[in-house]
């Protein structure tokens, strides 16, 4: 009955997760009209950040409850999933075209902040001082952490970005964004309600979750990365492949990297300023496997001007794989 129970409450934490969502980027988007914000402003910090929340609430409601390993775990799924699933799914259905924006700045900054979150967060494992591990205790033994300064520097480094972002946006943007009127107490109703209601479901599924884990003899780790990893990052596929669907690719891929970024660098820079994230040899592992997809990712982004069909199929397969190896470990 308890399990049942939290399967249910599970559900309705996800359904909050994504309708909040949903609600913080149409009132953030509205916002960005009202106040005459370039597009590319929108896709890379406004929706980026708006479909960044769910994974913004959990790891912080982890945090804050001490099941450190939802905080990194989710973020490095969501942002496996991110790369691998959602740039998959949307080049299968129609090859998307990359802008020269993104090959040359946001994405090599989304691949440093993963090797600096890697090299952070590995200080033990890198140092040497970690010893000798089995493949038992991958995920008990701490390969290092996040320490308050740690998400101090993380948290800089996000707010530089975002500046830079807005800098570069504004210098760069031909014409002001087009939509419907725009009426500002609506807008602000819908940021108000959709962060409620992200702010719960964050909260809803970080307990579920860790009650099924320990119901199921599953860890916490294979929870994130799969579970609450995937359905925090629904709110990036579905708006990813709604944008592509609708000819704004800079939205789609842009929402994709912006939400990396934002995962990395303000996730983990606020949960591990809250609370120190210890990060285990399974952890670390895992952020290693996101370097190496972010690679492979990057290697299909820059060479030639679209993410190809094949090539998309290819990153999907390679989710699946990766899936099946996070449950067999």
């Amino acid at each position: 009955m308890d399990i049942l129970l939290n399967i249910v409450i599970l559900i309705i934490g996800f359904i909050l997760l994504i309708k909040g969502a949903d609600f913080f980027v149409d009132g953030s988007a509205a916002l960005a009209r009202i106040f005459k914000v370039p597009e590319l402003i929108i896709g890379l910090t406004i929706v980026a950040m708006g479909t960044s929340a769910p994974e913004l609430a959990v790891s912080i409601s982890a945090a804050l409850s001490g099941s450190n390993e939802i905080a990194v775990s989710n973020v490095v799924g969501s942002n496996i999933f991110n790369l691998l699933a959602v740039l998959g799914i949307c080049a299968i259905m129609k090859p998307l075209p990359v802008d020269d924006g993104i090959k040359k700045r946001d994405y090599p900054i989304s691949l440093i902040a993963t090797l600096l979150v890697c090299v952070l967060g590995g200080n033990l494992i890198l140092s040497g001082k970690c010893g000798n591990i089995s493949s038992i205790d991958i995920e008990m033994v701490e390969a290092g952490g996040l320490y308050r300064w740690n998400g101090l520097v993380l948290f800089g480094l996000f707010i530089l970005y975002i500046i830079y972002t807005i800098v570069i946006a504004r210098k760069n943007a031909v014409e002001e964004t087009e939509g419907e009127p725009a009426v500002l107490w609506k807008s602000l109703v819908f940021i108000v309600l959709g962060l409620a209601a992200i702010i719960l479901g964050g909260r809803l599924v970080v307990n579920s979750a860790t009650a099924l884990a320990t119901a199921w003899g599953m860890s916490e780790t294979l929870i994130g990365l799969t579970i609450v990893a995937i359905g925090t990052s629904l709110p990036e596929l579905v708006t990813s492949i709604v944008a592509s669907s609708k000819g704004q690719n800079d939205m789609a891929i842009g929402n994709v990297v912006g939400s990396n970024i934002f995962n990395l660098l303000l996730i983990l820079g606020v949960s591990s300023t809250i609370c120190p994230i210890a990060i285990t040899v399974a952890s670390f592992i895992d952020l290693v496997v996101l370097i190496g997809v972010s690679l492979i990712t990057y290697i299909f982004v820059a060479t030639g001007r679209k993410i190809r069909r094949f090539e998309g199929a290819i990153m999907a397969a390679m989710y699946v794989a990766y899936l099946v190896y996070t449950i067999i470990r």
